[in-house]
């Protein structure tokens, strides 16, 4: 399985999503939503232009924006 992580740092629920998947042995890729303009471009793209962090694709499909409900 591939997953992407988009992030923005300091982001709670970013670092939620991403010790979730740590805690269940799946790698992914981070992309800092934030400080990489092609990153950014792509999440917009991906989420139909909602901002909300993190976006988590999995095998190349929106898995979830937020996370837990929040975001």
């Amino acid at each position: 399985m591939e997953v992407i992580i988009y992030t923005k740092p300091d982001c709670p629920y970013c670092a939620a999503a991403k010790e979730s998947y740590n805690q269940r042995g799946i790698p992914f890729i981070e992309f800092d939503a934030q400080n990489d303009r092609e990153a950014r471009r792509r999440m917009l793209e991906i989420s139909n232009g909602d901002p909300t962090v993190p976006v988590i694709v999995e095998n190349g499909k929106l898995k979830e924006i937020g996370w837990g409900g929040r975001g």
